[in-house]
């Protein structure tokens, strides 16, 4: 199977891929604009947006769009992130249009009613609460903050109370105006759907829109440093985070290796020496995590507070072990083998096949071809895993702890300086 594109006279892009075996589709429409787009009092905006789309349109009330999508046992939903917001939907085999036409309705016909503002507020004054009892979000949030301090990219995706109180009607319809341009707007498929199809829907329904010259995208400038929170949980989270090469970055596939083979897994480095032989806690993991421009590398793991310091250590010695004296080639074998697979599991799923399509030409223009993606995953060395190590190094740490209570400042502080970064 392979991609089909399409871009229409005003510049929105068409993008599917069919599989006839199937009798769903997963569809939806990708925006090049999300939280990293926002000024400083727009914080959340983009959010906050992406709910208020669903809160009635000048021919659809909120219950006509639940009730109409649902009429056909089709779900609908969206999801907002640093640089983009997706609104998608997936359906029956033939029930492409309805879907499309309510997506099309809601991204240009969207009212944004005092009343419906008022109330979707507080739905998302409840969202930011419920992060700050979850921990591990708790401490993400912290680490991004340390990361890219003072700048869109390190800003939470929901805002503050502060700044969702402060977003008017006004201020999301200027957004709307500014950001959600034919140019920046992907509409994806796949599965059941036929790309003629999709074509002559995004022609009906998105056609007239004009475009306009969106405002400067500020760059993500990584600082690094120490946050903490002294609330108190069950466990104390640590995260240790570093600059990591961004997504198109020639050196993004060698760091996810690298991430694989140190915290990937059950065979990687850090869960065999910090759970299976010192029984420090009971879940770590690494990721790597790319923007256009940069990326974060990171270590998650939650434990007792009184063994912060000893898993701060373990992290330490193996990102130095790697950079010193390299993985084996089983290790390298192991994390591609993994990467690999991953990525083709992914692709029996049609909505993160559409979700996969539609980032691609936000990011690249075009849709990779899956041989590609497995050619740059072999092609990693082992060198090359070296140097993401050592660049690793060369990097100031993004520190957090949480739910160590007061002395989660103090275990910041000791993992940032034992990480070489001078708070």
């Amino acid at each position: 199977m392979s991609a089909e594109v399409t871009r229409l006279a005003n510049g929105i892009t068409v993008v599917t891929q069919t599989a006839s075996h199937l009798e769903t589709s997963a569809l939806g429409v990708w925006v090049d604009a999300g939280a990293r787009h926002e000024r400083a009092d727009e914080h959340g905006l983009s959010h906050l947006l992406e709910h208020m789309a669903f809160k009635g349109t000048g021919t659809r009330s909120t219950r006509d769009i639940a009730e109409e999508i649902e009429a056909v046992g089709g779900e609908l939903n969206a999801a907002t992130g640093l640089e983009s917001t997706a609104y998608f939907a997936r359906v029956l085999k033939g029930d492409e249009g309805v879907a499309f036409g309510i997506i099309a309705d809601i991204l240009q016909n969207s009212t944004f009613a005092d009343e419906e503002l008022e109330k979707e507020r507080e739905v998302i004054l409840q969202e930011i609460a419920g992060t700050l009892d979850s921990p591990d979000d708790l401490a993400f949030d912290l680490v991004h903050d340390a990361a890219f301090p003072d700048q869109p990219a390190g800003r939470t995706i929901l805002g503050t109370p502060k700044s969702v109180k402060s977003i008017s009607s006004n201020k999301l319809k200027a957004f709307l105006a500014e950001r959600y341009h034919p140019k920046g707007m992907v509409l994806a498929g796949a599965g059941a759907i036929r790309h003629e199809d999709a074509v002559r829907h995004a022609r009906a329904l998105f056609g007239g829109l004009s475009n306009v010259s969106p405002g400067p995208e500020e760059p993500a400038k990584y600082k690094g440093g120490v946050r903490s929170s002294s609330r108190k949980f069950e466990q104390a989270h640590l995260i240790v985070g570093f600059e990591a090469p961004s997504y198109r970055d020639e050196a993004f596939f060698a760091a996810q290796v690298f991430s694989g083979l140190l915290g990937g897994g059950m065979s990687s480095r850090l869960f065999q020496e910090v759970r299976e032989r010192r029984g420090l806690c009971y879940a770590i993991y690494s990721t790597a995590w790319g923007l256009k421009d940069t990326g974060l590398f990171a270590v998650h793991a939650a434990t007792g507070a009184g063994m912060v310091g000893e898993l701060i250590d373990v992290v330490s010695d193996e990102i130095d072990r790697m950079a010193d004296a390299g993985p084996t080639d089983a290790e390298v074998a192991r994390a591609k083998a993994q990467l690999k697979a991953g990525l083709m599991m992914s692709l029996e799923s049609s909505s993160a096949r559409a979700e996969q399509m539609a980032r691609q030409m936000l990011l690249h223009g075009r849709v990779l071809p899956t041989s590609e993606l497995i050619d740059c995953v072999d092609r990693v060395t082992a060198q090359e895993v070296v140097a993401v190590a050592r660049g690793l190094r060369r990097s100031d740490a993004a520190v957090s702890v949480v739910g160590a209570g007061r002395k989660s400042d103090d275990l910041a502080q000791r993992a940032g300086l034992r990480l070489k970064l001078v708070a």
